[in-house]
């Protein structure tokens, strides 16, 4: 926790078993708003996946009922665009996976609880962090 009590992420660790590296700052994202896919100390906030979303999977999501693209001011929502990072569900990931729609993927920012939902050797093949 930090100086204002609330949970940032960086005492949980990556699908990599690294220390958990932050997502996005700009838009902030997180369950916390902390720029972590942090699942807090709960483990209770299943925004999981550090994502790079892609006009396809905008569009996808957007058909689903999921729209990721429009702003919500009151929920300090600005609406993604294609290029932007965010922590997504980890459902919601697995849900375009089977689509054949889901985002790339931020490994070392993505939550080491998404591989209770995910294999490893899946959600690797969507790294864009990995040599």
């Amino acid at each position: 926790m930090n100086e204002q009590g609330r949970f940032e992420g960086p005492s949980e660790y990556n699908v990599l078993g690294e220390a958990l590296q932050p997502c996005s700052s700009d838009p902030l994202t997180g369950f916390f708003r902390t720029g972590y896919c942090a699942a807090g100390p709960d483990s209770g906030a299943v925004h999981l996946v550090c994502i790079q979303a892609s006009d396809a999977f905008l569009a996808y999501s957007k058909s689903v009922g999921n729209d990721l693209s429009t702003a919500m001011p009151q929920f300090a929502f600005p609406g993604l665009v294609a290029g932007d990072r965010w922590c997504l569900v980890v459902k919601r990931w697995l849900q375009a996976h089977e689509a054949g729609k889901a985002p790339r993927v931020f490994l070392r920012a993505t939550n080491q609880a998404v591989l209770g939902y995910v294999p490893l050797e899946i959600i690797r093949t969507y790294a864009l962090d990995l040599n």
